[in-house]
């Protein structure tokens, strides 16, 4: 059996094997899309709290100079 002129099958495998690991990563990405998204905004607020402080430490260095 000839399909597209390939008759090893081993190498139909690898190609079926391709495709599928293709549509496996795809079907993964959807999945997984925005998954932790409301940890990043918890991130973003505990960041800024820490430059506040940090700007705060700044000023009462050069201050007291």
């Amino acid at each position: 059996m000839s399909v597209l002129g390939i008759d090893d099958p081993w190498i139909w495998g690898a190609y079926v094997l391709c495709i599928l690991s293709t549509l496996l990563c795809i079907i993964y990405g959807i999945l997984k899309w925005n998954e932790g998204a409301e940890k990043e905004a918890e991130e973003i607020v505990e960041e800024l709290k820490w430059e506040k402080e940090e700007e705060k430490m700044e000023e009462q260095e050069l201050g007291d100079d």
